[in-house]
């Protein structure tokens, strides 16, 4: 006599809120973690040929300004961070159902699953851009800017608004790559 085993079941997917809010915990606790790593990638990058290395880049930081100024620009990445999921998550979204309609494909594919991750990350760049921007300009040991909201008001009086994303063609392609290998899930060939 054969036994039957009962269908296997399938976990239903968490609701959108859920993956944002848990992306956005898990990107807020990663900024406060890592943001003085951050600041001191940022200056050794702006002190090209005169750094002596990232710990005397740091001891020096702390010794000379204090350790305040680790955290220096940390409103605009943590201001940053929901808007970013949600883009991420809206655009992988929007781009996969989009890609599937066109390609006629009712489940998606290796292909159009990088296609989808390329584009939610050139989308995610649009976001990012101006707020690294504001980040950078007050991480540097020179900036004389008030807050973020400095930064802004001083780009736009000199620039206009599309200055605001110098720097968006290398951000561009860095979440192209990467969100095309990230969001697209490791398709294995099926035996």
């Amino acid at each position: 006599m054969a036994s039957s085993a009962p269908p296997a079941h399938k976990p239903k997917p968490l609701p959108f809120i859920y993956q944002f809010t848990a992306g956005a915990i898990a990107g807020v606790s990663e900024i406060l973690c890592f943001y003085p790593l951050d600041v001191v990638k940022t200056r050794v990058q702006l002190d090209i040929g005169k750094s002596d290395g990232m710990v005397t880049v740091l001891r020096k930081i702390v010794a000379e300004e204090g350790f305040g100024r680790l955290y220096r620009g940390l409103a605009a990445p943590l201001m940053l961070e929901a808007p970013k999921r949600a883009v991420k998550f809206a655009s992988n979204d929007f781009w996969g159902k989009t890609y599937m309609n066109l390609a006629g494909e009712s489940k998606m594919t290796q292909s159009l699953s990088i296609a989808t991750g390329m584009s939610a990350g050139a989308t995610e760049s649009f976001v990012v851009v101006p707020f690294e921007l504001v980040k950078i300009k007050l991480q540097d040991k020179k900036s004389t800017f008030k807050g973020p909201l400095d930064v802004v008001k001083t780009v736009i009086a000199k620039d206009g608004v599309l200055g605001l994303y110098a720097g968006l063609e290398a951000t561009f392609w860095r979440h192209v790559w990467w969100s095309g290998y990230t969001l697209c899930p490791h398709f294995t060939p099926e035996a």
